[in-house]
Formats: C-alpha cells, structure tokens, sequence
C-alpha cells in the first residue's frame, strides 16, 4: 500500500498493523539490525494484531534479499494466532469471552 507523506514523497507500507513503512526497515538496518528478529524488535513489524500473518513472508524475502549475507536465524518469526478466536458479536455484548 503506497502511502503519500507530508511532503508528497511515496513510502511503502509493508506492516499495516503496526504501520511499519519499508523506509523504517531500512533506517533499522543502517542502524545496525542484522537480524530478521531484531529488525522484528526494533520495529513492531509483525507485531500487530495479525501477528505476522499477512507481513511476515514480506518482511524476511525483503530483509534475506537485500542482506544475503545476514546470518539466518535458526527459528524464523513465527506467527501467533489467537488463544481462543472471538467473534465481534462476542465483543460487542460485552459479557464473558
């Protein structure tokens, strides 16, 4: 999703979640991030209410093209789904979930 800043310039959104723009991942990496998880900590991506599952696959073939010599992690981000799903009906009742 291209969003346009407020100086007209273009910048890629790649977690909606967290709003995480690529131009963040970049200035993460120039800050010293030569891991997919401390890329992860730095930024929230794949933090957010998905957990990583709509940006995750994005992030590392983005961050394992761009760095191919960057140590692989033996464990990738993982995805985290809900303990229990609740419906927006169960929300809204506002009872018990």
């Amino acid at each position: 999703m291209d969003v346009r800043t407020s100086d007209g310039s273009m910048h890629l959104i790649v977690c909606r979640c967290e709003e995480v723009s690529l131009a963040q991942l970049e200035e993460a990496c120039r800050e010293g991030m030569d891991t997919v998880r401390q890329l992860k900590m730095a930024t929230r991506v794949t933090m957010g209410a998905c957990q990583g599952r709509v940006c995750r696959q994005v992030v590392e073939s983005w961050f394992y093209s761009q760095y191919p010599a960057a140590r692989r992690e033996a464990e990738l981000l993982s995805q985290r789904p809900p303990v229990r799903p609740v419906t927006f009906g169960q929300l809204a009742e506002g009872g018990p979930l």
